[in-house]
């Protein structure tokens, strides 16, 4: 009889079942870089040293980390609204774009208000920006059921190549000697700092109030409710009453304005400006956050910390023994493929025969 595998259904997985194949999924992609760092001639034990060195081991170094978490945890919210909908939005790039381009075209000079009246306005038409750019994926799946997979991933490449265009004409600096860039945002359009002296901004604030506010709308709202239910199905919703289009609607309108506050923390708070690569990976590194938070909004803030610090201390690493940097992004490419095996195994059981 030859060797047989099948997989059972796990109707209530315990929280040990829940918790412990996502722990070894990250175990294991900390073993897998440990081996490329032999690979590449370094000692793993000092990789590992160094990584967190540089991302803890000082006050800037710290601060620089949850720098680079701010704009993930925008696209990690962002993905995992809509993953737990079931809409697969894989374009929080264009999103995270059309909330950056929508900052610089407002901010820069056509409108002149007071930093309280600007800010917040200038955050609310980038969330819109990026909510309208998933409208239309979204549009396309329930109308005439094209694949959002495929819709939203080729909105990435059409809105950089927009933005591309833009940079190098409507919006150009004048004053930037031919570099692809726009004109600087006005100072009542910018992010203060939390840290004087150091470039830690409030979007950092605002992505924390972000996950608070979308685990609130996930666990006390009707429309968490209503999402959560047409992810598991939307057949059994729709039968149960659900406006199961509408929910996809709303789904895709939050998930894109999250995605589009990343742009604007960006923009505002960090760079002044906007530039081709102001994103690298953002909203593809999204999906990863999203993925080893398990779609848990507070679970994003940890991930998105996780990943950041991955990221700033594999660059001081690298700078400091030679051991590439990709190394940051070959653990983080493992940790995601094991945790979709890890989140399968939690809802599945292996057995024989």
């Amino acid at each position: 009889m030859p060797f047989e595998m099948r997989l059972e259904p796990i109707a209530e997985p315990s929280l040990a079942r829940r918790l412990t194949p996502p722990a070894l999924a990250i175990v294991a992609s900390f073993v897998v870089a440990a081996l490329l760092a032999l690979i590449a001639g370094g000692n793993p034990f000092a990789v590992f040293g160094l990584i967190f060195k540089g991302a803890f081991g000082s006050k800037f170094a710290l601060l620089e980390t949850l720098n680079r978490a701010t704009p993930l945890i925008f696209t990690g919210l962002a993905v995992s609204v809509a993953f737990r909908a079931k809409l697969w939005n894989i374009g929080a790039e264009a999103q995270f774009y059309a909330g950056a381009v929508m900052t610089v075209v407002l901010g820069t000079g056509m409108l002149t208000l007071p930093p309280m009246l600007m800010l917040p306005l200038l955050a609310v038409t980038a969330a819109l920006a990026g909510a309208l750019v998933l409208l239309i994926p979204a549009l396309l799946k329930t109308r005439f059921g094209v694949d959002e997979v495929v819709t939203t991933l080729l909105f990435n490449f059409i809105f950089l190549l927009f933005v591309s265009y833009l940079l190098e004409g409507p919006l150009k600096d004048p004053m930037g000697m031919g570099w692809p860039k726009s004109a600087r945002l006005i100072p009542e359009a910018r992010l203060p700092r939390i840290v004087d002296g150091l470039r830690l901004h409030w979007g950092f604030a605002l992505a924390l109030i972000s996950a608070l506010a979308l685990w609130v709308i996930d666990r006390k709202t009707t429309l968490g409710f209503e999402m959560r239910a047409v992810g598991q199905n939307a057949e059994a919703a729709r039968f149960a009453g659900i406006p199961v289009t509408k929910v996809i609607l709303k789904t895709a309108l939050l998930s894109g304005g999250l995605a589009a506050l990343g742009g604007y923390s960006e923009v505002a708070g960090l760079k002044g400006s906007l530039t081709q690569d102001i994103s690298p990976g953002f909203g593809y590194t999204g999906i990863v956050v999203a993925m080893l938070a398990l779609l848990n909004p507070l679970g994003v803030v940890l991930a998105a910390f996780f990943v950041a610090a991955i990221f700033v201390g594999a660059d001081s690493m690298s700078r400091a023994i030679g051991v590439p940097s990709y190394l940051a992004d070959i653990m983080l490419a493992s940790a995601l493929l094991l945790m979709v095996l890890a989140i399968l195994l939690t809802k599945f059981r292996v057995r024989r025969g």
